[in-house]
């Protein structure tokens, strides 16, 4: 289970919104030269994103308020399975509408297996983007809250 700290930006009912800055997990990556997320995390300056994170058997929305920091966790395979979805889906596409094109259209091979791999490619967007669509209330996608790190800084009032 990849697990990563964040700071509460707001409480809901059974969720919360929480801000994280995605640096834990990339040091001890081996593959942190080549990686996509790390050269991005590099360009933003370390910017956090925003994630909607629901409440586990731990640990209750309403347990916590805004600035909190919260563990959070994610289990592996929904990241090996959601990688695989959105790499491999509309490159096997595009493959495929490449092939198909150029079989039904041999007297024009490269220009309908350019289009073809266009299509196909677009295709296989539409498909991981109806797929997320669909699944983006599955419950076994969605990160859970483990436990509150820390509480905010108390207000001192002045009399």
């Amino acid at each position: 289970m990849l697990t990563e700290t964040a700071r509460v930006v707001a409480v809901e009912d059974e969720s919360l919104w929480v801000e994280t800055i995605r640096k834990s997990t990339c040091g001890t990556c081996a593959a942190r030269k080549g990686c996509g997320h790390g050269l991005l995390n590099r360009i933003g300056d370390g910017k956090g994103g925003y994630v909607r994170v629901l409440q586990s058997s731990q640990l209750a929305a309403a347990d916590c308020q805004v600035d909190d920091q919260v563990l959070i966790a994610i289990p592996e395979e929904v990241i090996l399975r959601g990688s695989l979805i959105v790499y491999m889906l509309p490159l096997a596409f595009m493959l495929a509408g490449a092939a198909l094109a150029s079989v039904l259209f041999p007297f024009a091979q490269d220009n309908a297996a350019l289009l073809g791999a266009f299509l196909g490619l677009s295709m296989g967007f539409l498909v991981v983007r109806l797929h997320a669509r669909r699944n983006r209330h599955n419950q076994s996608y969605q990160p859970t809250l483990l436990e509150k790190v820390s509480a905010p800084p108390q207000a001192i009032g002045v009399a």
